[in-house]
């Protein structure tokens, strides 16, 4: 039995490409079911996410099992293989570990260190333990994988530091802030990236979410979504007295917020700091408003320069990572190269059995009239012979990791042992 890894993701193909051959809803379980079928196939998973699709299978035959998957996902998907033939990678064997173990630790991510991943992998996993698809090579190797990612989450700093503008401005926050429960939040303006660190910060304890727009009906749709409130762009000045983080967004071609205002929200706030988030460009904060006592002001290139030196440091942990992932590789290589000694050990089991069990007869046969318990202790002297004849080399059989065929012929020839024995 071979492990192979038959897929495409956001490096190798675009995203038309990738939409194709989505495995969405229920999709997935029935690719999962009839990829099952397949004759090389004895084992399968299937993940599919927005930026990869992925077979992972143990297989009889790892080309043809290539050429059996290329067709499936033809047929399946109704997308010629000439299509996304050259997005495809292949790997097998040891190769194939490596990549599944670096998928589910985010290092093979679009942003690295992110947690999603994990999550669909073990939701890839659960439906293939649903529908019987895995067996004792995928299962244990699944398992590797997820302990592994949990290893690298613990021993490492890889999901440390935000990598997203938004999520920048949120970490931000929390710095500036002793604690985000209590504070409030207005976003002024309503452009993607302001509405997404606003999800954020609700995310991360804000209660209070205050929508002002030049639009006041889509204000109040925006406030809608965050159970919050919407304002009417004339009371900006005096809303923002009772506001402790600001997300700009807005189209406006000059400053929206000025030193002076600054200084007046100041006053009335008491000087409790602020913080200010600039995501518009051009600015719509006066940069010279960041001089005001307790105003604490960032534009999206201050946020970038945080998001640049972030990832400078996922990037130092990522190595720390690929060392966990080298080394679960290995234990995993070991277990699964002592199964090809099982079906010798067994039988050289058996065969020394067999010869205690004739010996035991013939002394029986001998001594017909011997004391039951004598007979027993017989027995059990047999047993541990054998027992300590068959110990060393039943465990240099398993724990051999180089010419594991001469150790299985020589096994064989010594034992005295043919293909047959080990059926």
């Amino acid at each position: 039995m071979s492990i192979i890894v038959v897929g495409l993701n956001h490096r190798t193909a675009p995203l038309h490409i990738r939409e194709k051959l989505a495995f969405e809803g229920t999709k997935q379980q029935d690719g999962l079911i009839a990829l099952k079928q397949l004759s090389s196939v004895s084992e399968a998973a299937l993940l599919s996410t927005c930026n990869r699709v992925e077979i992972f299978a143990s297989v009889r035959d790892g080309e043809n099992a290539l050429d059996e998957i290329k067709s499936f996902i033809a047929g399946f998907q109704n997308v010629p293989v000439n299509e996304f033939a050259d997005a495809l990678y292949f790997h097998h064997g040891e190769d194939a570990v490596r990549h599944l173990l670096r998928v589910a630790s985010s290092l093979d991510s679009m942003v690295l260190g992110e947690p999603q991943i994990l999550g669909q992998l073990k939701d890839a996993f659960d439906l293939a333990l649903s529908n019987r698809t895995t067996g004792f090579i995928l299962n244990r190797l699944m398992k590797k994988a997820i302990s592994t990612a949990k290893r690298v989450r613990t021993e490492t700093r890889i999901a440390e530091n935000a990598v997203s503008i938004s999520y920048a401005a949120v970490e931000l926050a929390k710095k500036i802030f002793s604690g985000l429960a209590d504070k409030s939040v207005m976003l002024l303006g309503a452009g993607e990236m302001a509405e997404l660190a606003a999800r954020h910060l609700v995310s991360n304890g804000v209660k209070d979410v205050r929508v002002a727009n030049r639009t006041y009906e889509r204000g109040c749709e925006m406030a809608r979504e965050f159970c919050g409130t919407a304002i009417r762009f004339e009371d900006l000045s005096r809303e923002l007295v009772g506001t402790d983080i600001l997300i700009c967004s807005t189209n406006a071609p000059s400053y929206v917020i000025t030193k002076g205002l600054m200084e007046q929200v100041m006053k009335g706030r008491k000087f409790r700091p602020v913080f200010l988030i600039d995501i518009s460009v051009p600015r719509n904060i006066d940069p010279d408003a960041n001089g005001v006592d307790n105003v604490y002001l960032y534009n999206i290139d201050d946020l970038q320069q945080v998001v640049g030196s972030n990832l400078l440091e996922r990037q130092k942990e990522a190595e720390k990572a690929e060392d966990i992932v080298a080394e679960e590789v290995d234990k995993f290589s070991r277990w699964l190269s002592s199964l090809e000694a099982v079906p010798v050990v067994i039988a050289m089991r058996q065969k020394a059995d067999d010869i205690k069990r004739d010996e035991l007869d013939k002394f029986k046969r001998s001594f017909p009239d011997l004391d039951g318990d004598v007979m027993s202790a017989v027995e059990r002297l047999a047993g541990g012979i054998t027992n300590k004849l068959m110990h060393s080399p039943t465990v240099a059989m398993k724990e051999s990791d180089e010419d594991r065929e001469l150790m299985n012929y020589a096994a064989k020839k010594l034992y005295g042992l043919d293909d047959n024995d080990e059926e």
